[in-house]
């Protein structure tokens, strides 16, 4: 046996446990009893003590340098990148600190939901405010001569900064809020209305992750308060939300997920459970989700689809295919970002990608969040927040302690801009695919150029293969002024 090989099995063994701490997490999220809080803390806890342990152990750091990466082949060259990386990063923070934060964002998520539930951002405030104060510590353990905000971001892009995202942001923002501004002065399209039986939901649900391509023999679908997709390989699962007068809201998360999910799913057997064996970054991991949800799944083509389908499992919508697909693109007003159309969507993360920098930073204290997000919300969005749970306390995120992940959505809707450009070139009849509900090609096209690289490449180097030129925000923009432009005769 090698150094490589000693290492590689290590690093497998690693990844498994990961996984079951994924599994407790996806569990406290849909079936454990409410009263089995207090245990998942401890447990969350114990299992991140060993986790961080074996990050952290000598032996990797021995293995390494055991091992001439010139030796290696292009994914071991890879799987050193990460593991080195990882093995780097989880030495600067105490093991103590680790099992605190995976103790603490445990209790902390129980109490925002409960303080969502409620309405009372008093009643969460004190936690956020703990876990505000590890998060910085980590931050600045990490950092090695920059911000503790742009070593939590690396956590989930890798090699980016918050400078580059500010500038990028900074050439979004204009053309987005005058875009806004055009549609809003425009008449609204008539809203689908009605009440949809939750069944039927879900029966749509499973039909539209199955299209989608979800293998659900190696995944299933669950309700959740916060939609979201866990695991990789054989075992990915997601979950969904249903609304008695909102059935696009169950449809289109389930279909955001299954860009998730499948991306899991895509990446290439003999990866599982190392460093390559998962989506490269939340950036590129969002650029499935939200192309799979947006630039097809409400698309003019699959609108005329999903109407068909609707009408089949709803009965008449009081809609024609025409008036259905400006339905589901439908530009108003709105407190929530999960909820929000393609042209607003963005905004609602910039308002975070801010906040969540100054409370890093400690230019803003917990205690004046709520504060300083209801007045940047009526700034950006020209009215006022009416309670909590739609502005400062609708997002799990924070309670979960991920500061640096709200600005790779936006990333991942740029990536998708993209790649949209890109399949279009590879696939010159999608629209036809699309309007008989074939997502075969499209997803197959995504699945080759992103999916099965898994960590293989940098994230930067993902887009850039598979679009054949650097990422910008523009195909992003012209997408967005294309389809909203005809779509409100601007």
């Amino acid at each position: 046996m090698t150094a490589f090989d000693d290492l590689m099995r290590f690093e497998r063994d690693t990844g498994a446990l990961a996984q079951i701490a994924g599994r407790l997490g996806w569990d406290q999220e849909t079936m454990m009893p409410g009263g089995a809080g207090e245990q998942r803390s401890e447990e969350m806890a114990a299992l991140e003590g060993v986790l961080h342990a074996r990050r952290t152990d000598p032996r990797v750091g021995d293995w390494l340098a055991a091992i001439d990466p010139a030796t290696l082949d292009e994914e071991g060259r890879a799987q050193i990148r990460h593991i080195r990386r990882s093995f780097e990063r989880a030495s600067r923070v105490p093991g103590a600190l680790a099992a605190d934060l995976a103790r603490l964002t445990s209790r902390a998520h129980r109490i925002w939901a409960e303080a969502r539930a409620d309405d009372n951002f008093a009643a969460f405030a004190p936690v956020l405010a703990e876990v505000v104060a590890l998060k910085r510590a980590e931050g600045q353990a990490l950092a090695q001569g920059g911000t503790a905000y742009d070593a939590l971001l690396d956590d989930y892009e890798p090699g980016t900064t918050a400078a580059d995202l500010a500038q990028m942001f900074g050439a979004l923002r204009p053309r987005l809020v005058a875009l806004r501004q055009a549609i809003l002065d425009r008449p609204a399209p008539r809203p689908l209305e009605g009440t949809f039986d939750e069944a039927a939901q879900l029966r749509l649900s499973q039909l539209l992750a199955e299209t989608f391509g979800y293998d659900m023999t190696r995944g299933r679908i669950d309700k959740a308060v916060h939609p979201f997709s866990s695991g990789s390989g054989d075992d990915v699962r997601i979950t969904t939300r249903t609304s008695p007068l909102d059935p696009f809201n169950c449809a289109y998360s389930t279909i955001h997920e299954v860009g998730h999910a499948a991306y899991e799913q895509a990446i290439r057997p003999g990866y599982r459970f190392t460093p390559l064996g998962q989506g490269v970054s939340m950036g590129v991991h969002e650029s499935q989700s939200r192309i799979y949800e947006n630039q097809l799944g409400r698309s003019r083509a699959f609108c005329g689809w999903l109407h068909g389908r609707m009408t089949e499992g709803f009965g008449d919508l009081g809609l024609d295919a025409e008036a259905f697909y400006a339905a589901v693109n439908r530009v108003q007003n709105n407190y929530i970002r999960t909820e929000s159309d393609e042209v607003q969507y963005n905004l609602h993360v910039l308002l975070r990608f801010d906040l969540e920098q100054a409370l890093i930073a400690g230019d803003l204290d917990v205690v004046d969040l709520e504060e300083a997000w209801n007045a940047r919300f009526a700034a950006d969005f020209g009215f006022a927040v009416d309670r909590p749970s739609n502005g400062v306390l609708q997002d799990v995120h924070w309670s979960a302690g991920l500061f640096g992940y709200f600005p790779t959505y936006t990333l991942g809707n740029v990536y998708a801009g993209c790649l949209l450009q890109a399949l279009r070139q590879a696939v010159p009849d999608l629209e036809a695919q699309l309007a008989q509900g074939d997502l075969r090609a499209a997803t197959g096209w995504l699945r080759e150029a992103v999916q099965q690289h898994g960590g293989l490449y940098t994230p930067r180097e993902v887009i850039t293969r598979a679009c054949g030129t650097a990422p910008t925000e523009a195909p992003l923009l012209d997408y967005l002024e294309e389809k909203f432009g005809r779509l409100y005769g601007l």
